[in-house]
């Protein structure tokens, strides 16, 4: 993968500056995030049918609810506007914090 700006002619004749591009300049695609990511992992020397880059974004919701990291700066992190997806989404990789705010309010209303 490219990973500076490229610009490529998109549809209509128009001009696109792309951050993330494919090896051909193309606008990236699934196939070419997985492809990519699997040779990473290889690479790595993992087994590469364990890991999705899925897998991996749950794993970092994950660390950072475990280290205590705020629910609206994980949302921001993983680029949701606000907390309502990121708990629906996430629900089990952010119970800890959300049990670390119950715990608060029963030490406060005891």
């Amino acid at each position: 993968m490219i990973s500076h700006s490229v610009a490529v002619t998109g549809g209509a004749g128009e001009t696109l500056r792309l951050v993330f591009a494919s090896l051909v300049g193309t606008p990236l695609d699934s196939h070419n995030v997985r492809r990519a990511f699997r040779k990473v992992v290889k690479d790595a020397g993992l087994p590469a049918k364990d890991w999705t880059p899925r897998k991996m974004r749950h794993s970092f919701v994950s660390l950072l609810s475990d280290s205590g990291v705020p629910l609206e700066d994980i949302a921001r992190l993983i680029g949701h506007s606000g907390t309502a997806v990121t708990e629906a989404v996430y629900r089990k990789q952010i119970r800890p914090v959300l049990l670390g705010g119950a715990e608060a309010i029963d030490r406060i209303f005891t």
